[in-house]
């Protein structure tokens, strides 16, 4: 079974137009420790923000709740770590957590179908001679063939409705088209956010997103829709839901009048240790110096 060791800093900055004087963050910005991920060092800084409190959700999500110092301009929050990834093949296996498995069939008003989303799926031929997993696979491919990924042109709120009838979206529209076709045809589903180790860069502009949904046997199975792929070691599991907003990485609320900025930056990379970084700053040296 193959691994992977990956090194992650995810940063995000607040930038105020004003001084707010009161402003509480909720983060989804922990890895999961479940099958085939494992921890082996996170840690959160944060600047002009403290930690207020700590807790598992619903999903089995650890939500890191913060509070903005009164009369910040900008607000830092950088999380920073390295885990370890299997390759599973896509299987998460057994359903755990405080929500029943029926509850994965309820539709939300983002991933609710409407006429577009049911004749997509129609034309995915339903769940073909009873085989969830084969129809599963062509669903993902059917959409990543008709919703172009296009960046700029969704937002958070939109839903696979709409996506659907615009025929574009990024990872979140996918994962909702996805998510939304599977529950219509009575197989349970869900969002996940979490991190992708890209082939061409390390820095990338977001987090990514793709979803899971349950098969007889098996268990919680991933698809990344966008890349056509269900998920290998280059993915890490951070937060799951019924939909975006039960995964979203950072949600908030604050008092004022104030207009805010966003940035954020995030880098995924493989992790080299300490004791071989050093052997091959020695070796650079070395060829140097001859």
């Amino acid at each position: 079974m193959s691994t992977m060791t990956l090194a992650i800093r995810h940063t995000t900055h607040y930038a105020f137009s004003e001084p707010v004087m009161h402003a509480l963050q909720r983060l989804r910005l922990t890895p999961k420790e479940t099958q085939g991920q494992r921890i082996i060092d996170w840690k959160m800084h944060f600047e002009h923000a403290h930690a207020e409190l700590s807790y598992d959700d619903q999903h089995f999500n650890h939500v890191t709740l913060i509070g903005m110092e009164p009369g910040a301009r900008e607000v830092t929050v950088t999380c920073e770590g390295i885990v370890e990834t299997e390759d599973n093949a896509g299987v998460i296996g057994r359903h755990s957590g405080h929500l029943p498995l029926w509850s994965f069939l309820r539709q939300t008003s983002l991933t609710r179908p409407g006429t577009k989303l049911r004749a997509l799926l129609r034309e995915a031929g339903g769940q073909a001679d009873g085989e969830p997993l084969d129809f599963l696979h062509a669903l993902s491919g059917l959409i990543r063939d008709r919703i172009a990924y296009e960046t700029g042109r969704t937002h958070s709120a939109t839903t696979a409705e709409e996506a659907v009838q615009h025929g574009f979206g990024v990872c979140q529209d996918h994962a909702h088209i996805f998510i939304g076709a599977a529950r219509a045809s009575g197989i349970p589903a869900r969002y996940v956010s979490g991190y992708l180790l890209m082939d061409d860069r390390i820095e990338q502009e977001a987090t990514h997103a793709w979803a899971e949904a349950h098969v007889e046997g098996l268990g919680w199975v991933g698809f990344d829709v966008s890349n056509g792929i269900s998920p290998d070691p280059r993915y890490v599991r951070v937060a799951t839901g019924s939909d975006y907003r039960d995964a979203a990485p950072v949600t908030g609320i604050s008092y004022g009048m104030a207009e805010e900025v966003l940035r954020v930056g995030v880098a995924v990379s493989p992790h080299v240790p300490a004791t071989q970084q050093q052997s091959q700053t020695s070796q650079q040296q070395g060829q140097t110096s001859q």
